[in-house]
């Protein structure tokens, strides 16, 4: 199978990093500070959402701008200690890739984004952070914002993401979508395509665009 576009989209966390074992040690964390149960977590959706939206869900709205400075402090926080790391494929699949043809849409804020990103060795020339948006995935603002940012209609993008809620964005701003089995099984994932992760992927970049091809 081959996918066709002008540009390429990246979810960050659970696409081409991992932050699983940071996000659960800061959430557990924050969590604690501010009096939230496991009962409470499970009772609202938590992955691929901006962490404000999460916030406004779990608790009075006069507490919400602390409570997600403090979940933003934490996270940053812990990027230095092992709190993020490469996923199979991600260096080698943005490096094919000409910069202004990619862009990193993320829930994370800026800050946060930039920390785990450079850690890790990835300089997008482009990015949508959660500060960006007024209204975060699986709204379409911010994959409509990514490309329009690069200039690009959204018919001739291709999203990545590993979350529902990012593969909801997508298909809702018009867009072709691939799904990374990394933090959700195949069943749980809707798209045009669905992989383990991008080391499945190989990318060719002709006149016409970028062919997007699973390696044999």
């Amino acid at each position: 199978m081959t996918l066709r576009a002008h540009a390429l989209l990246f979810d960050n966390d659970g696409t081409l990093v991992s932050s699983l074992a940071s996000v659960d040690r800061c959430w557990t964390r924050w969590a604690g500070e501010y009096g939230v149960t496991a009962e409470d977590f499970a009772r609202v959706g938590l992955h691929g959402r901006p962490a404000a939206e999460i916030a406004a869900d779990l608790l009075p709205a006069d507490v919400v701008p602390a409570a997600v400075a403090r979940i933003e402090e934490l996270e940053v926080a812990d990027v230095p200690g092992g709190g993020v790391e490469l996923l199979p494929g991600t260096l080698e699949f943005l490096g094919s890739l000409p910069a202004d043809r990619w862009a990193v849409v993320t829930s994370a804020t800026r800050r946060l984004a930039e920390a785990r990103l450079g850690a890790v060795g990835i300089l997008p020339k482009t990015m949508v952070a959660a500060d960006d948006v007024r209204r975060g995935k699986p709204d379409p603002e911010p994959y409509l914002l990514a490309a329009r940012a690069l200039g690009v209609d959204p018919a001739d993008c291709v999203v990545f993401e590993d979350a529902p809620a990012g593969l909801l964005a997508g298909r809702a701003a018009g867009m072709t979508t691939v799904a990374l089995t990394t933090t959700h099984t195949a069943a749980e994932l809707v798209a045009d395509l669905v992989v383990r992760d991008l080391s499945a992927l190989s990318a060719l970049v002709t006149d016409g665009g970028v062919e997007i091809s699973v390696r044999p």
